[in-house]
């Protein structure tokens, strides 16, 4: 379910503002002799000689170089991309604007209005800027509460699902060219998400359904997949008993239904994981605190390798090539790094590359330095600018859930962790749309998936109970907002600039 999009200034072009404004302060004084004040002259043409920067997203401040643009702010109008500019400041030969959001085409237009707000003169430029698409933050799927003791849960179209409890873990179905997403619900209900559902003509597409195949189980925490020709479902439950299995194997065939346990007794599995070239299973028992593989072929067990912490959730993510993989102590705050030997054929003895264990916090820097707060399911995504460039080939960053402290973070392959999205405005946690570093809101975000075939993120925000996206803004994004709600977000962009 699509919302709109509302956007509020960033506060990071703050002091780059008040450096443009210390130069429009300078070049005033220079003022030829011949115009009082850089007052416009209706008988001098305006021209724009350039701009700076060539290339920015929504909300960046925006300088026009020219002539003859006058000195009141209420009487010149800026028109980029086919949208107003928000303008702070004017002094004949440099005006001084935001970028509106959405502005796309590159356009740029310099009109001079009298007392009456007729246009008098207009300027055009004919070079154009590269408008750089922000990532954005909306509410994709289900029903955001204010009230909890509202909360329903149904099956339905995406606009009439009810919310989600307890989301834990998202997976694509390998075969449905990221249109089936499942989720699991820890101590709730697994759901499918549907994104291919026609629901009738002026209706949204997409559609959720219960994933009944796991009601046996009271907590399934991951699921995964096999990689032979039937892509066959793999569940996990999370149990507290030594003497059940902790894997199972649900058949396509069977629309699965039909379902056979795999591996040895194993309580508390939180972490299951197929290799990508050799289809082996591997996965972490809570309480035994290790790791164990599993051989399909010859329904071997092994024991794999010690974990350093026995009562860790250990959650299991592999790279797309099976190179490596992360461990991530979701209880613990801290993130391991296990690479595959070819010669064993197994993964070896782990090492830390994010964060110290029981050294809970939110810091974003390199190695031990960082700190995150209950770390949780992460996805690996190509990035374009490592192609052809690491000595190491790997082209993909890591983005994970940071759940406690409310945010999506990267790690990259070379072990810097940012922050990508969450905790705008200042704030910790909420539920707010925008864009995704100065305005976006998640509460304990807890599973993520990306999407190639649409180029965006979902995010089981665990606590709003609710499904969110990131992607970046297209001309859908302000379709059902007027001019009216586009011009006093602007407003309320300069007058936050301003302070």
């Amino acid at each position: 379910m699509r919302k709109k999009v509302y956007w509020k200034s960033r506060h990071g072009y703050l002091w780059g503002a008040m450096l443009m404004l210390i130069t429009l302060c300078f070049t005033s004084c220079k003022e030829d002799d011949d115009q009082v004040a850089g007052v416009f002259d209706p008988n001098t043409p305006i021209t724009i000689a350039g701009f700076t920067p060539e290339s920015l997203g929504g909300g960046e401040d925006f300088v026009l170089y020219g002539n003859n643009f006058g000195n009141d702010i209420s009487k010149i109008k800026v028109s980029l991309g086919g949208k107003n500019a928000t303008i702070i400041g004017v002094n004949n030969h440099n005006v001084y604007c935001l970028m509106p959001m959405g502005a796309f085409d590159g356009d740029i237009q310099v009109s001079i209005l009298d007392d009456d707000g007729e246009v008098i003169a207009i300027a055009e430029s004919e070079k154009k800027y590269t408008y750089k698409r922000q990532w954005l933050v909306s509410t994709c799927v289900g029903t955001y509460y204010n009230v909890g003791s509202d909360y329903e849960e149904k099956e339905g179209p995406f606009g009439d699902c009810g919310a989600f409890k307890d989301i834990l873990w998202f997976s694509w179905d390998p075969k449905s060219n990221f249109d089936r997403l499942y989720f699991t619900g820890n101590y709730n209900r697994c759901r499918l998400i549907d994104f291919s559902v026609d629901n009738g003509p002026d209706k949204e597409k997409g559609y959720v359904y219960y994933f009944t195949s796991a009601d046996q189980f009271d907590r399934v925490s991951v699921m995964t997949w096999t990689i032979d020709e039937n892509q066959d479902m793999i569940l996990s439950h999370n149990h507290s008993s030594d003497s059940k299995i902790g894997n199972y194997l649900f058949t396509r065939s069977s629309n699965f239904t039909e379902q056979s346990p795999l591996g040895i007794y194993a309580r508390g599995v939180n972490g299951t994981m197929v290799h990508p070239e050799t289809n082996e299973l591997y996965y972490t028992r809570y309480r035994g605190g290790d790791m164990y593989k599993y051989n399909f072929d010859t329904q071997e067990t092994t024991f794999v390798f010690a974990l350093a912490y026995a009562t860790e959730a250990y959650r299991l993510v592999i790279h797309p090539t099976g190179k490596y993989a992360y461990i991530i102590g979701n209880e613990r705050d801290f993130i391991l790094r296990t690479d595959y030997n070819y010669v064993t054929n197994t993964f070896t003895t782990p090492y830390t590359v994010v964060g110290q264990a029981n050294s809970p916090g939110y810091q974003d820097g390199m190695g031990s330095f960082v700190r995150v707060n209950a770390p949780s399911q992460g996805v690996f995504v190509k990035n374009k600018d490592y192609i052809g460039t690491r000595l190491d080939g790997d082209e993909y960053d890591f983005y994970f859930c940071d759940a406690d402290n409310h945010c999506i973070r990267i790690l990259t392959p070379d072990g810097k962790v940012s922050t990508f999205a969450g905790r705008g405005n200042g704030k910790t946690s909420g539920y707010q749309n925008g864009e995704v570093r100065t305005d976006a809101l998640f509460n304990y975000p807890r599973a993520i998936a990306y999407d190639e075939k649409r180029n965006c993120f979902y995010v089981g925000d665990t606590n709003n109970w609710i499904i969110r996206k990131i992607a970046q803004e297209d001309e859908d994004d302000y379709d059902d907002i007027s001019d009216d709600e586009e011009d006093n977000n602007m407003e309320e962009a300069a007058l936050e600039k301003e302070n």
